[in-house]
């Protein structure tokens, strides 16, 4: 059971919290991450994508020249492919590129992305996060107070809007609740920051005991 130093917002210890072994200290699935951070990057794309056949082309439709007698190649319109204007092979068409992942791969790299920011040291858990008002200048203080100079993802229990808007200026900081974090957010970020009450919200989701019942 991995232990973790408990911080506050000025960056000193007040504790240690003991993390459940069956969500932050799992066996790292690459397989499981790969497969849900490309379905969640598919799941973006708009798919709107697309090209004309030459069926679809306009114009073509008149031979261009007789068949035989001319010694050129025997073709029929030009708005085949190989003629200037002509249409598209294989032209992509609107799609959808959604991956449907199973939830029990899904659950897997969730846990897999947490025991990394475990194993690589880059989880920093807080005893509380609290703004008394949404200036950026707080988060920021906070962030080099915490060593958090680069890409920082900070995890709340539930929505708060302050730290959002307060947060929402600084590039490379991005502030989520537990209710919407993913692998792509988790594996994307330098520091993983999350609350004390976040961090049991966590791990009564992805627990062992939860998915039995």
């Amino acid at each position: 059971m991995p232990n973790v130093k408990v911080l506050n917002m000025q960056g000193a210890e007040v504790g240690q919290i003991a993390l459940a072994d069956d969500v932050f200290g799992v066996e790292v699935h690459v397989s499981a991450m790969h497969t849900v951070v490309r379905a969640i990057l598919n799941a973006k794309r708009q798919g709107t994508q697309s090209a004309r056949t030459r069926t679809e082309v306009r114009g073509g439709g008149r031979k261009i020249y007789r068949q035989k007698g001319t010694g050129n190649a025997r073709h029929h319109g030009r708005r085949a492919p190989q003629f200037t204007h002509g249409g598209v092979v294989f032209a992509p068409k609107p799609r959808s590129y959604r991956i449907d992942v199973p939830k029990a791969i899904r659950r897997l790299a969730m846990k897999s992305a947490l025991t990394c920011k475990v194993n690589d040291e880059e989880i920093v858990v807080l005893d509380k996060i609290e703004l008394p008002e949404a200036k950026t200048k707080l988060v920021a203080q906070m962030l080099k107070t915490l060593g958090c100079e680069k890409k920082a993802l900070i995890v709340t229990k539930d929505v708060d809007r302050t730290v959002v808007r307060a947060a929402g200026n600084i590039p490379g900081v991005k502030v989520a609740h537990v209710g919407c974090l993913n692998v792509v957010d988790i594996l994307n970020c330098d520091k993983f920051i999350i609350s004390q009450d976040a961090v049991k919200q966590v791990e009564s989701i992805y627990s062992m005991q939860e998915e039995a019942e």
